[in-house]
């Protein structure tokens, strides 16, 4: 199996807000679905170890779990790949999975550039994270898609409801999967 076959419809990413029921929401997520892990809130120590909390159960559920880090870190760690924008991604092995974020037709030519193997594009609709912020809406969202070279992840005020709505096969969420 190639990685992109590997990778999960459905993302889940970790973040202050949702910390508390991560382990709930990963049990709700169907197996074989993904995490990105970012706790950016968390100091190095306690990110390690709630990172090594999260992996055992990925790992008993089938989970992917993708770190918002380099990629040595994420090799250290075992994680199964790493996220960020495109430039962060580079250098990097094509023994992990790499995951872009894009919000832009520019961002997306620097994912096709690195070859990452999927990009997260956001915001597909209004998000928490960033209120009153532009969102891409469906029309925006599949027009920048296209360009992309590689399985394109939205993301941004995604739930299944907003899924539905835009229906692209894959996709991810902080809140509307916690």
């Amino acid at each position: 199996m190639t990685k992109i076959q590997a990778l999960p419809s459905l993302w889940l990413l970790s973040d202050a807000r949702n910390d508390a029921v991560l382990e709930d929401a990963l049990l709700r997520l169907p197996r074989g679905s993904g995490l990105v892990y970012r706790h950016y809130h968390l100091g190095d120590p306690e990110r390690w170890a709630r990172f090594r909390e999260l992996r055992r159960l990925c790992l008993a559920r089938g989970h992917l779990l993708v770190l918002a880090d380099s990629a040595l870190t994420a090799r250290e760690w075992g994680a199964d790949g790493i996220y960020g924008a495109p430039r962060a991604l580079y250098p990097t092995s094509r023994d992990l999975i790499t995951i872009a974020t894009a919000h832009d037709l520019r961002e997306i030519g620097e994912a096709n550039r690195l070859r990452a193997d999927a990009v997260m594009l956001s915001p597909a609709f209004s998000t928490r994270t960033h209120p009153g912020a532009p969102s891409l809406g469906p029309l925006r969202f599949r027009l920048l898609a296209a360009h992309a070279q590689m399985p394109v992840i939205a993301l941004g005020g995604m739930n299944q409801h907003s899924a539905d709505r835009l229906r692209w096969p894959r996709w991810a969420a902080i809140d509307g999967l916690s």
